[in-house]
């Protein structure tokens, strides 16, 4: 039985991961952090053990592992890519910082890390239609480029240390359960509050533009299920391209104008949003991850909005 640590249980992904992991490994043995423990869930904090930390602050995260005999981290702190571009250096510090600190944990006392990486982390020189596993990435965001240093900070450490480090690079995460938290993907999470809520949404990124998409379920799927994998039918571990679904406003709109009819978009792009959108693949092929450990989503764009149709209604109304 595992005993794993989640910074970040707060947060978007955390948030589910660390319920969705205390349901697979036990309450006991899955402990919730995060910089403020008041943004921990009531579940969260009643079904299991709950740590404020600091990620940026190594002793911090050195003494729950310790504590806890922890062998397997999930690090999902970090700034989120618009938030990051109104504060580079937060972004850069807490990014980069608390991977640094969870890597040389994970050396000391001999811990499984997984960071994820995003669809941030390639640029406009990378081919956007199929972006394959291995290509040129040369992102022009802070976010980006941290996710970029993470993915070959941790290929260091596993080759020179042996650090069982291993990642995804998960593209835009659509969630029923979590608000959204200043991503440039996340219209896709707001227009369903919109419809469920009888409001007229307005489109952030214009008409047409197209990203790869992922519903929580199968990201926290696939969080879990990379851990699990083999480590020996692993050949790249730093990070793989996975995805679900991919989309511009208008499609997405549509699917929910099949059940919300009455649903008005408009569009109002945000220039700093639509420029990041831009330099961000419009699918990524993850045939590596689907070879090597068998990643396999459930849910596209028509599954995906009657489930987050019908979870906002019950939520919301």
């Amino acid at each position: 039985m595992k005993n794993i640590l989640v910074l970040g249980s707060g947060g978007q992904i955390g948030s589910e991961l660390t319920v969705r992991l205390r349901e697979v490994y036990g309450n006991a043995n899955v402990v919730a952090s995060d910089l403020d423990p008041n943004r921990l869930t009531a579940q969260i904090r009643e079904a299991g053990p709950c740590y404020p930390c600091d990620a940026t602050k190594a002793e911090q995260i050195a003494a729950i592992v310790k504590d806890h005999k922890i062998d397997t981290i999930y690090n999902l702190v970090a700034i989120l890519s618009a938030t990051a571009e109104k504060n580079p250096m937060l972004g850069w510090n807490v990014g980069m910082g608390a991977l640094l600190n969870c890597l040389e944990v994970s050396k000391e006392y001999s811990a499984a890390l997984f960071t994820p990486s995003s669809i941030g982390a390639f640029g406009l020189n990378t081919p956007l239609n199929g972006t394959p596993q291995d290509t040129i990435q040369r992102p022009r965001t802070i976010y980006g480029v941290t996710k970029v240093s993470g993915e070959l900070l941790s290929d260091y450490y596993f080759e020179r240390f042996g650090v069982d480090t291993r990642s995804v690079r998960f593209p835009g995460l659509i969630s029923n359960v979590t608000p959204p938290g200043g991503g440039t993907t996340d219209y896709a999470v707001d227009i369903y509050y919109a419809a469920v809520r009888g409001e007229k949404f307005e489109c952030p990124l214009a008409a047409g533009t197209l990203l790869d998409m992922m519903y929580m379920p199968d990201a926290i799927d696939a969080a879990i299920q990379i851990m699990e994998a083999d480590p020996t039918k692993l050949i790249h571990r730093n990070s793989f391209n996975v995805t679900a679904m991919h989309f511009d406003p208008e499609a997405i709109y549509a699917e929910i104008r099949k059940h919300r009819p009455d649903f008005i978009m408009t569009y109002n792009p945000d220039s700093l949003k639509q420029k990041i959108a831009d330099s961000w693949p419009n699918w990524m092929d993850d045939t590596a991850a689907r070879a090597e450990w068998g990643f396999n989503p459930k849910f596209g764009l028509e599954q995906m909005t009657i489930d987050m149709l019908a979870k906002l209604t019950t939520k919301l109304l």
